[in-house]
This record gives structure tokens, sequence and C-alpha cells, in this order.
């Protein structure tokens, strides 16, 4: 793969026609691109379960109540039962992969236990699961019309409200989705 086409720090916007139950509507940021394929964490399908439900699953003691209205997002549909927590600053825990220097994914309980302590990054978004893309699988579905694709501002990702982010990430490439037609025309 050129590097030109290394889609890593990205949001991948479903398009309106796109009718995958598993992405439809959705927002999803590329944490890894290579050859080898893609990763990712769709960052607008919260679950109907709260980050405290996870973590008292987990036997981690919860100290910071306003956990209870943190919402745990389902990433994608390979692994749900794992979880994942996009965030930064990018510091390292047990298991941390950094993205950008801003921003990095671990997958280790050391982040969970210091988020119930109050001591976690500043900016979280827990997901179980993630999206999986094969080796050039991401690169047929782009040319395929499924997806648009642009640079990630991590604001859209850890400030707007969830039911925004789809509609947000692509207003950051100058698209109004309402106004995108799932019919193909023919000059």
């Amino acid at each position: 793969m050129d590097t030109t086409t290394n889609l890593t720090n990205n949001y991948l916007i479903a398009m309106p026609q796109l009718n995958d139950p598993n992405f439809y509507h959705t927002a999803t940021y590329i944490c890894e691109h290579s050859n080898d394929g893609a990763m990712g964490m769709v960052i607008n399908r919260p679950l109907d379960l709260s980050l405290t439900e996870v973590l008292e699953q987990m036997n981690i003691c919860v100290q910071d109540e306003s956990l209870a209205e943190v919402p745990v997002y389902s990433g994608g549909p390979v692994q749900e039962e794992r979880g994942f927590v996009l965030h930064r600053p990018a510091n390292k825990w047990e298991s941390t992969v950094t993205i950008t220097s801003e921003l990095a994914i671990t997958t280790s309980k050391d982040i969970l236990m210091n988020i119930a302590e109050g001591k976690g990054p500043e900016q979280y978004l827990v997901a179980l699961g993630y999206a999986g893309w094969g080796a050039g699988q991401l690169e047929r579905e782009l040319s395929e019309n499924a997806w648009l694709c642009g640079p990630a501002d991590l604001s859209i990702m850890f400030k707007e409200p969830t039911g925004k982010r789809w509609e947000k990430a692509a207003q950051l490439m100058g698209v109004d989705l309402n106004l995108l037609s799932g019919d193909a025309g023919h000059a």
C-alpha cells in the first residue's frame, strides 16, 4: 500500500444507502490501516449499557459516580465480547497502541481500573468489539461508494452528542448526508 492511501486517523462515514445493519448510519474511526487490512471503532452506536455496569461485571470498584452516565459503544461486529478504550492523551497502559501523538487504543484492565478511580485519561470512548476489514476489502468498499472518508477531528468523537457524530463527521468534508441520494446515475 502506498503511504498516501493510509487511512489511519480518518473517519469512515457510511453512505446513506449502506444497508449493512452493522454499519447503517455509522461513523467509524480508523485506528490502523495497512496492506494487511484495517481496524476501526464505530463511535456513534451506544449500547444499552453504562460504563458502571461493565466495570461492576468485571468486579472493578467504581468510585466515580458519574460513570453511570457514560455509555459503552458497539465498536463493531468483530470480537464483541472484547473491550477497547480509545483515549487521549495517548498515555501508556499495559496494552496500549499509539495511533497518533494525541490518541491511543488500550485493551488492558488497568485503564478501566484507573477510570473507575477517577484517574483515567482526560477523554475516552469505551467500546465492545471492533470493525475489521481484510487486505484490500476497505479499498474495494470505498471504490464501490459505500463510505465517505476524511480526516478525523477528535472533538467529534469526544464532544459531540452521539446522535450527531455521523452527520458532523461528513460535514468535516463539506458533505450534507441529507442531500445524498442512494441512486446511481449515468451520464
